[in-house]
């Protein structure tokens, strides 16, 4: 099987997955976005996932996320940075970036919104809610993200755009999608405009889309086992 055929066929099999998931919470599938995580893949697989349809394209790292969305500059695709960002990458991030799913503190909206703003960009972001005792995984304390959802709302050059989480590792995901849908609810009613709800990978994408998910991230459901970019 060439690798446009299998990613094809996963892709298939992904919209199943999600269909099913949509059916069980009463929900169409029209209300999700699936973003492919590319990450350490080639961006000759950004191209195959473009001609199949998938235009919405994350990174976590951005050494690997600048050149890629370099080279597929030619094509209509929405980049999505889903790593960690540390402040002296704003810069290159803001160059490419549409949406910014990890914004976790003060100091990090600041700096983006200065680097949007020095681009002449508009960045869509997303506040990053942590729910676990795992400090290095990022994302703010839930207690903070009303507040700091406020900050990026009154940054120019960004865009609120709602929450996001990744699940506590080794756990059932249901508590903490649950508690990230309450914090959605509560952004929202401040900032009506914060629709997205970005939960779910390959492992617990079911759950997500049961609490609310209306932004999924897959990467080896869609690409496979991840290897080591030859570079």
């Amino acid at each position: 099987m060439d690798r446009r055929a299998e990613i094809a066929a996963n892709l298939e099999a992904v919209e199943r997955r999600i269909a099913a998931a949509c059916a069980a919470a009463g929900r169409r599938s029209e209300e999700i976005t699936l973003v492919a995580v590319t990450k350490t893949f080639p961006a000759s697989d950004v191209r195959l996932l473009a001609s199949l349809g998938v235009t919405h394209i994350g990174e976590n790292r951005d050494q690997e996320a600048a050149p890629k969305a370099a080279a597929a500059s030619d094509l209509d695709l929405t980049w999505h940075f889903v790593g960690q960002l540390q402040t002296n990458k704003c810069r290159s991030v803001a160059s490419y970036a549409h949406v910014v799913h990890s914004i976790d503190r003060p100091r990090l909206v600041g700096a983006l919104g200065r680097e949007a703003r020095r681009a002449g960009r508009v960045i869509r972001c997303l506040v990053q809610v942590c729910f676990d005792a795992e400090p290095g995984r990022g994302g703010a304390a839930p207690s903070a993200v009303p507040a700091l959802a406020d900050e990026v709302a009154a940054e120019e050059g960004l865009e609120l755009g709602g929450v996001m989480t990744v699940a506590p590792l080794d756990e059932n995901p249901d508590p903490a999608f649950a508690a990230l849908a309450d914090l959605a609810a509560e952004v929202r009613a401040a900032h009506p405009r914060a629709t997205t709800i970005s939960a779910g990978m390959t492992g617990d994408l079911e759950s997500a889309m049961a609490h609310g998910a209306t932004l999924v991230r897959l990467g080896t459901a869609l690409l496979g086992t991840r290897e080591a970019i030859v570079r």
